[in-house]
C-alpha cells in the first residue's frame, strides 16, 4: 500500500488512519525554535463525517486511502435508500439517506453525480454545484410587494425546502447551489 510522506502533505490528500478514510481539509507547518518541525492536520472522516486533528512530527507517514471518484447517475429512490449508476461499467451503487448527507435534497433522476468509493463500497456522493429545480408548493406573492429583499420558504420537487425570494411562484424552474442550499437566479423553464 502506497503512503505519503511528511513532505508530501497537503489540502486535498486522502488518508487512511485506523482504517477508515479520510480527507485532509487542512495542513500547516510549524516549526519550532528547537527540534523537529511539526504538521498540524485537520482531518475529515470521508465515512462518519466526523473532524479529527493530529499532530505529526517530520519524517512520518500516513497510508494512502484506496478512495475513488467515479461519475454515477441517479435512478431512483426507494424510501430512504438512493440508487446509482456507474456510467463506466453500468455497476448499481445503493446509498444510505444518512450516506448522502444534504445531497439527497437535489437529486433528480438521470442526474450525473460524483461518487466516492472506498474499497469499491459507495461513501458519499455530489451532485453537481448548481442544479436547476421545479418548485412545488410556495406562498403566493402579495401584489404590489416590489421590496427586494422578502424572501419566503419554497419546497422543491425533491422535497428540499430553501429560502428564495418573494417573486418566485410555483412551478418555476430555479437554479440552487447545491453547496449552499441557497437559491441563485429563476432558470429558464
Amino acid at each position: 500500500m502506497a503512503s505519503y510522506n511528511t513532505s508530501d502533505f497537503k489540502k486535498g490528500l486522502k488518508v487512511q488512519i485506523d482504517g477508515d478514510p479520510y480527507l485532509m481539509v487542512e495542513c500547516n507547518f510549524v516549526k519550532p525554535g528547537k527540534g523537529n518541525a511539526l504538521y498540524k492536520c485537520k482531518l475529515r472522516n470521508l465515512v462518519r463525517n466526523t473532524m479529527l486533528e493530529r499532530t505529526l512530527k517530520g519524517g512520518d507517514s500516513l497510508e494512502a486511502a484506496d478512495v475513488t471518484e467515479i461519475a454515477a447517475q441517479f435512478l431512483y429512490r426507494q424510501q430512504d435508500m438512493f440508487v446509482f449508476m456507474d456510467n463506466a461499467n453500468y455497476e448499481q451503487y445503493e446509498l444510505t439517506k444518512e450516506q448522502c448527507d444534504e445531497a439527497w435534497k437535489y437529486l433528480k433522476e438521470g442526474m450525473v453525480c460524483s461518487m466516492v468509493l472506498f474499497n469499491n463500497k459507495p461513501i458519499s456522493v455530489n451532485p453537481p454545484n448548481h442544479v436547476v429545480l421545479k418548485i412545488e408548493y410556495c406562498e403566493p406573492s402579495m401584489r404590489g410587494n416590489t421590496a427586494t429583499n422578502l424572501t419566503k420558504p419554497v419546497k422543491l420537487e425533491t422535497g428540499a425546502e430553501i429560502i428564495c425570494p418573494a417573486f418566485v411562484e410555483i412551478g418555476d424552474m430555479i437554479k440552487v447551489d447545491t453547496r449552499s442550499g441557497e437559491y441563485l437566479e429563476r432558470a429558464k423553464g
